[in-house]
């Protein structure tokens, strides 16, 4: 498996073997000689090749790998397919840590649930009413009312769903991917998106998940989806209490606020008012204009909304420690760090808990 993984690795690097030799100090037929199995570096080289991957040398020989199923890409179309490769390598070496420490934990313990799609959801979806009433369900399902979604992100790790935050930068080109490995739904955001974006990408994919096989041929899945993203992030009643049932004009500053409450970008809170009838089409039309005039549809006035990032996989390492299921260097191997930086993180100015036992 090293060729295999010197590949994903380079790649998420961004290097072509040239690069990559020029930086180790050896031939590119090396490097060529490595991916494709017929020879091994050496102890030397290895680390050379791990530095500059920023990679530990561990990574090359992991026993466990991971098969990605059912990739769908949310991009823009002039997306680079280097960077698509770079993104793909990147997640698949997360995905792998994560099979990795959950493979260490005891059968008879599960940290993580398996997802299921909430029951009693309808069979078919034949209109936008019935999407905002699938939207609703879920959140009733999850017990989650009409209030703002604090961590779109808790709420999906919490029901089984892998979430993966790269940061290969994308320049604004990638806004996420979604899968499956070993039947459990995957979504990757990238950290260099907005939080109200990631969180739209993030219920836009719930989306998928629940709407699969309910959509008729006529609807397009990616627009119900997107409605489904709207409507689970800020549900029809919500908006009615903010905005009322009917408005002949909104203040950019409503837009704004309820922005940063419901963690839902100004142009989907428009999107919501003219799906939710709280406008006519002809308003919102003027307002997309405006949008466009003032370059708010490329980047929002006013503060952005915080991103959000995964804490489960470190917390789940930290357990296995606790609970004597893996041993400090392995610990640090599966947060990518060094010994010694690890034991400055895990010390936190306090005694370890080994140290209390």
């Amino acid at each position: 498996m090293f060729g295999e993984r010197l590949v994903r690795a380079r790649k998420a690097a961004g290097l072509s073997m040239q690069a990559l030799a020029d930086e180790v100090g050896i031939s590119a037929n090396a490097i060529k000689k490595y991916e494709h199995g017929e020879n091994l570096p050496s102890s030397a080289n290895l680390l050379k090749i791990a530095r500059t991957l920023n990679v530990r040398s561990e990574y090359f020989f992991r026993p466990v790998k991971v098969d990605l199923k059912g990739v769908e890409y949310r991009k823009h179309a002039n997306t680079p397919q280097k960077l698509l490769n770079q993104i793909n390598s990147d997640v698949l070496e997360q995905a792998e840590r994560w099979k990795e420490l959950l493979d260490l934990y005891p059968d008879s313990v599960k940290p993580v649930p398996d997802f299921s799609v909430p029951s009693g959801l309808p069979e078919k979806i034949s209109s936008a009413e019935d999407i905002e009433e699938l939207a609703n369900q879920v959140r009733l399902s999850w017990s989650l009312g009409l209030n703002p979604i604090s961590d779109m992100i808790d709420t999906l790790e919490s029901q089984g769903v892998m979430i993966i935050v790269t940061d290969i930068e994308s320049k604004k080109k990638f806004d996420g991917l979604a899968g499956t490995i070993d039947k459990t739904p995957i979504v990757v955001i990238s950290v260099h998106q907005p939080g109200d974006r990631q969180r739209f990408t993030l219920a836009h994919e719930l989306g998928h998940l629940v709407l699969k096989g309910r959509l008729p041929d006529d609807i397009d899945e990616e627009k119900a989806c997107n409605h489904f993203a709207g409507a689970f992030l800020l549900p029809r009643e919500a908006l009615f209490q903010h905005l009322g049932n009917q408005r002949s004009a909104i203040e950019g500053r409503e837009l704004f606020m309820l922005k940063h409450e419901f963690g839902i970008s100004m142009m989907a809170v428009l999107m919501r008012a003219g799906q939710c009838g709280v406008i006519s089409e002809s308003l919102q039309k003027r307002y997309f204009m405006q949008f466009n005039k003032l370059g708010w549809r490329t980047k929002e006035p006013g503060d952005q909304y915080p991103n959000e990032t995964t804490y489960l996989f470190k917390q789940l390492v930290y357990r296995a420690l606790g609970e004597d299921y893996i041993g400090e260097s392995k610990a640090a191997e599966l947060l990518k760090m060094s010994l010694s930086s690890f034991h400055g993180e895990r010390k936190l100015g306090m005694m370890s808990s080994a140290a209390i036992n």
